[in-house]
């Protein structure tokens, strides 16, 4: 693999958090992206997260499972080993207990703080601007490592994954697919024996990760690490990248309106015999490529909208705070679509993740301003007569927590 290490970058000026990591987005698409690994030097990450957020979550934030696993030598450590009640008014009983935390990773255990998109503010910030730049969920876990261990043995991901190394080092050892572009229902212990003979053989990538530096590994390339001389902190961003059998899923729920693939077998008939069976496959496969020839664009995104639009879900909402600025709010006040929202705006009718909302065809114009994306005074809204129609849409989108404070973002 050739050798990609540069001089650490600065962050970006532009806020891209894609560019941050990868440098050049155009060459990451065409030579990386899906294909091959990737090894630079990105600049610091502890401002996403660094040894003392870790001793936060773990000490003061009342984490429960499974937003911690702890794993050693290859595998899971039993949840009830570090967790237990909280303590008077808090007896909830899978509460992570710092104190057996403790005594885990001073044995060798592997910490692994999961879900950290959905509960550690800079990471939230960072997934959510990378999500909207690659168009796929993004998750993040980090995973602490005491010096000479590894937290789990080789072994490949169904996901994408860019690994940000913040504290310590770690040795990676990379190898090629025995299995390329898994989906998500073909982990890698259906084939655990290919896995294991594959990496004894020579690695396609040998390196020691350092802080600072960033490694890019599709779904599929095996991969294992281990701590070297002091504790390793690195942050996993799962890319959930959408694939054709995606769209292939989307297709097959439409085939059900067909009536000939709704239709019965004959009585009697064993699936199990290839002769029984092959008339009737012939028909099946015949039907399907036709359904499948008159599908609508429209119909297809429709079906996949559900799952696309909440795999990610979009920036946060102060519910207090943003119930009393919609209850003042003036039409000098401004306000802006908030962050990470998935939706579509017709005629009036606003389609968002789980709900449909309605508004008078009038509206519509003041509508595509607001979710537009940027800031906009509510005063200026278009296509309304007067401010009093303004402020009513206004409070009805904030009030939705479609729209937030556009001093808040």
């Amino acid at each position: 693999m050739p050798d990609r290490l540069g001089r650490p970058a600065a962050p970006d000026p532009s806020g891209s958090a894609l560019r941050r990591c990868v440098g050049d987005p155009a060459a990451f698409a065409d030579g990386h992206w899906g294909a091959q690994p990737l090894l630079r030097s990105a600049g610091d990450f502890a401002d996403l997260l660094d040894l003392d957020a870790v001793d936060e979550l773990l000490s003061e934030r009342g984490l429960r499972t499974p937003f911690l696993r702890l794993a050693r030598d290859g595998k899971l450590v039993a949840a009830e080993r570090f967790t237990g009640g909280g303590g008077l008014g808090a007896e909830i009983a899978d509460q992570v207990r710092d104190d057996r935390v403790l005594d885990l990773l001073a044995g060798g255990a592997t910490l692994v703080l999961q879900g950290l998109h959905r509960i550690w503010p800079p990471l939230r910030a960072f997934c959510l601007e990378l999500a909207g730049e690659l168009g796929c969920a993004v998750q993040a876990n980090a995973y602490l490592t005491p010096a000479g261990n590894t937290g789990f043995a080789t072994h490949y991901d169904t996901h994408d994954v860019f690994v940000l190394q913040i504290a310590g080092t770690k040795h990676w050892r990379v190898h090629e697919p025995v299995y390329p572009d898994p989906l998500e229902r073909q982990p890698w212990g259906g084939r655990a024996d290919e896995v294991a003979a594959t990496a004894t053989g020579p690695a396609y990538l040998d390196h020691v990760l350092s802080p600072g530096e960033l490694l890019y590994l599709p779904r599929g390339w095996l991969h294992a690490a281990s701590a070297i001389e002091a504790t390793s902190l690195h942050v996993t961003l799962g890319l959930r990248r959408p694939t054709r059998y995606t769209v292939a899923q989307a297709l097959l729920d439409l085939t059900g309106a067909d009536p000939r693939l709704r239709a019965g077998l004959p009585l009697g008939l064993d699936l199990t015999d290839p002769a029984q069976l092959a008339p009737h496959l012939a028909a099946t496969v015949e039907a399907l490529h036709e359904a499948m020839a008159k599908a609508d664009p429209e119909e297809v995104a429709r079906r996949l909208r559900a799952a696309q639009w909440t795999a990610h879900r979009p920036a946060p909402v102060r519910p207090v705070a943003q119930a009393a600025f919609a209850d003042a709010l003036t039409a000098a006040d401004r306000v802006r679509l908030r962050p990470g929202l998935r939706f579509t705006c017709v005629d009036g009718r606003l389609e968002l993740p789980g709900r449909v909302l309605t508004f008078p065809g009038g509206c519509q114009r003041a509508l595509e301003a607001v979710l537009a994306g940027p800031a906009v005074r509510v005063g200026d809204l278009p296509g309304l007569d007067d401010d009093a129609s303004r402020l009513v849409l206004a409070r009805r989108l904030l009030r939705e927590a479609v729209l937030v404070p556009a001093d808040e973002v």
